[in-house]
């Protein structure tokens, strides 16, 4: 079983030491925001789409040590990513953490270094924080693109 200590590596420190994106978006698609009850820990974030790629992101962490790494971590790499993409990294993530899975990989390795909140059950929401809240925030884009996408209740057939 792996021990507090073994949690907080050098490299996570360093990670979360480097945080990505911190500055928020002035017009952003969609705004999420995400805490943990447990210890109230925060993550929010904005969000710019082009059709399915993330295109901007900005974000404000206020949580513990494995918060801001994963944060870190995401602010890093997701411009370019696709919904597709962006999902399957939280659901790695969640299913690291909570079923023994495997941890990301390619771009999306270094989340590997959480893979030791697995014996931590009260730390794991606030290390998948910015995964709820980036999932959150394309599902409002993607339902704001939808009702778009739909015709106008309003419009008058032509006569």
């Amino acid at each position: 079983m792996t021990r507090p200590e073994d949690i907080y590596s050098d490299r996570l420190l360093a990670l979360a030491a480097s945080m990505h994106r911190t500055e928020r978006l002035a017009s952003p698609q969609a705004t999420a925001k995400a805490q943990s009850k447990l210890c109230g820990s925060t993550v929010e974030i904005d969000l710019v789409m082009d059709g399915d790629v993330v295109t901007g992101y900005g974000q404000t962490v206020r949580a513990c040590l494995l918060g801001q790494t994963a944060a870190s971590i995401m602010g890093r790499e997701i411009v370019g990513s696709t919904t597709a993409e962006l999902r399957a990294v939280g659901a790695a993530m969640r299913a690291m953490l909570k079923a023994a899975g495997a941890p990301p990989e390619g771009r999306w390795a270094d989340l590997a270094l959480l893979e030791s909140v697995r014996d931590y059950r009260a730390r794991q929401p606030s290390t998948l924080l910015v995964f709820d809240a980036v999932e959150n925030a394309i599902a409002q884009i993607e339902e704001k693109q939808a009702m778009a996408a739909q015709p106008s209740a309003m419009s008058t057939p032509s006569t």
